[in-house]
Order: C-alpha cells, then sequence, then structure tokens
C-alpha cells in the first residue's frame, strides 16, 4: 500500500523525531512542499488538539489529496499549573524574551531558562512533568482522525545532553535515568510522546 503522510511543520526537530517513529512502522514522512511560502495560521486553540485540528485542515487545502499531518505538542509541569503547555514553544516570548532580528535562533535555550527559574523552589520530587502530542491528519480540508500520546518524566535542575530540542536536555526519563537528549532517535521514537501519537494515529489510518 503506496501511504504516505506529508508533515505540516519548519521543525526540523519535529521532522526528525516523526521520520524516526515513522521508520519503526515502514512509512515515509515528508515536510509539506513550499512549507515556507504558505502563510501559517493563527494557533488560536487553547488544547493541544484544537491546535493541531486546526493546522492539519488548514495546511491540507495546500495540497491536494494528500495526507496532511500537523501536531501541536507541548511540556506539561505539575508544580506549575501544567504550564507552559499549549505555550511550550512561545513560554520565554511570553516572558518579553526574544532574540533581535539578527541573532541566532535561542528559543529553546530562553524557554529552558524560563523554566528553571519558574522551577527554582520546587524540590526534585516535585518536578513532575510529561510531554503531551496530539496528531491530526487531513485530507483536502477534512479532519480525518487525531489522536494522542504522552511520556512521563522528570524535570532536572540543570540541562544533560546534547541531542535533541526545546525542553528535552531537562526531561528526566526516571526509568533509563537518561534525558531525552540522551538518548537514540530509535529509542526516543519508541518511548516519546510523538512515537506513541503517530502510533495511535496509524492504527486509525490504516
Amino acid at each position: 500500500m503506496d501511504f504516505r503522510l506529508y508533515a505540516a511543520t519548519t521543525s526540523q526537530g519535529k521532522l526528525r523525531d516523526f521520520r524516526a517513529a515513522a521508520h519503526t512502522h515502514s512509512l515515509e514522512i515528508e515536510p509539506l512542499e513550499n512549507l515556507d511560502a504558505i502563510d501559517p495560521p493563527d494557533e488560536t486553540g487553547e488544547t493541544f488538539e484544537e491546535n493541531a485540528t486546526l493546522k492539519a485542515i488548514y495546511y491540507s487545502r495546500f495540497a491536494h489529496s494528500a495526507l496532511i499531518l500537523a501536531d501541536d505538542s507541548g511540556l506539561e509541569v505539575d508544580a506549575i499549573g501544567g504550564a507552559p503547555g499549549v505555550r511550550s514553544a512561545r513560554f520565554a516570548a511570553d516572558c518579553g524574551l526574544v532574540d533581535s532580528p539578527d541573532a541566532n535562533d535561542n528559543t529553546d535555550v530562553w524557554n529552558n531558562m524560563v523554566l528553571l527559574q519558574r522551577l527554582a523552589d520546587v524540590p526534585f520530587a516535585r518536578r513532575t512533568a510529561r510531554y503531551r502530542c496530539v496528531l491530526a491528519c487531513a485530507r483536502d480540508g477534512q479532519l480525518l482522525q487525531t489522536a494522542e500520546g504522552a511520556v512521563d518524566g522528570m524535570i532536572l535542575e540543570a540541562p544533560r545532553g546534547t541531542g535533541g530540542f526545546g525542553y528535552d536536555p531537562l526531561f528526566l526519563l526516571p526509568t533509563l535515568n537518561r534525558t531525552m537528549a540522551e538518548i537514540d532517535l530509535e529509542t526516543k521514537a519508541s518511548i516519546s510522546h510523538r512515537g506513541h501519537a503517530l502510533s495511535a494515529l496509524l492504527e486509525k489510518l490504516l
């Protein structure tokens, strides 16, 4: 069966995660062509599912008959009321921390710094958290399916590891005693929130 998904994301980190997860199912995920030329929609949803759905429907209108995959995902930290949640990618920006136009993109650095500041007085035992991902698949402006995945962990007091992206250097997987930034892509695909969400979505689509 010729089955291919096109991911509506400009994040190379997310695309790597999706491709690694798809590989375990002998499937291919490619980036949506000319995505940079398409004005992104306003992510006005209050939940991961709402944002993933609106993005999948929106981008599917630019690729006739193609299966378009969109996600919304982020980190939920219990000690700060589930934040940053849907604002995970904009956590620092919401605090006014942004790069100048001629600077390198330090978004991940700022986001991690803000998170550590928020948790400065929180003992490790209370730093429970989870990564959550919702995937939506649409074709020609019609939503086909959504699916969710999550992985539990703890937030460290300092980053560890050089792999991954986002909050991965701070997200400890207790069963492995490694952060998301310290594991290989194959392991990450099998245990991550995106890997779980993709497996659940494929069960519905195939």
